[in-house]
């Protein structure tokens, strides 16, 4: 596990000293707490993805070139994860039709994400759930309606939906073929 924590507040405080700005400079045009950068910088809280964003753009440097300085795993640039290593999670008892295959999931030292594959089949039924995450499905086949607060949105294969899971949400599949998705969850 060592192997994958980065050190995103180290590279945060890297560029913003490289680039002789304050604490005070980076919050203020990332919208955020002079206090809540200090505490990312030290390791002691965990951005949302969002923030992150926000704090990468404040320190005027583009997503890729802010990672490039980070250490990547066993010296590759990737992490693979094989197939036969994916597993079942198993979810709430009164969820019938729905099936989590674990994929991928790593805590990168201030950003936690895990990567499923969600399988809804036809006349599946489940109540709204939350998650402490936000996330982002896209439809690798089939079709569902995504239920989102009071809000309803047919997705079709190859499309993709991102949002606070904090919201009320459930996929419905109203056809009568099952529906298959990746799933990225990104731990606030």
């Amino acid at each position: 596990m060592e192997d994958y924590l980065i050190g995103i507040g180290k590279r945060i405080k890297e560029i913003r000293k490289n680039s002789n700005s304050t604490i005070s400079d980076i919050a203020q045009k990332a919208g955020v707490t002079s206090g809540l950068i200090s505490r990312i910088e030290n390791g002691r809280t965990i951005p949302s993805l969002p923030v992150l964003l926000k704090i990468i753009s404040s320190l005027e440097t583009e997503v890729t070139e802010f990672f490039k300085g980070m250490p990547q795993t066993n010296g590759a640039g990737y992490i693979v994860s094989r197939k036969e290593e994916n597993s079942i999670i198993e979810k709430e008892d009164d969820a019938l039709g729905f099936t989590y295959t674990y994929i991928f999931g790593k805590q990168l030292s201030s950003l936690g994400f895990e990567t499923v594959l969600l399988q809804i089949e036809p006349n599946s039924k489940r109540g709204k759930v939350t998650t402490d995450a936000f996330e982002f499905k896209y439809v690798l086949s089939g079709e569902c309606h995504y239920v989102i607060g009071e809000d309803e949105i047919c997705l079709r294969e190859g499309d993709s939906i991102f949002f606070d899971g904090r919201i009320p949400h459930v996929p419905v599949n109203r056809g009568n073929i099952s529906t298959t998705m990746l799933v990225l969850y990104f731990f606030i």
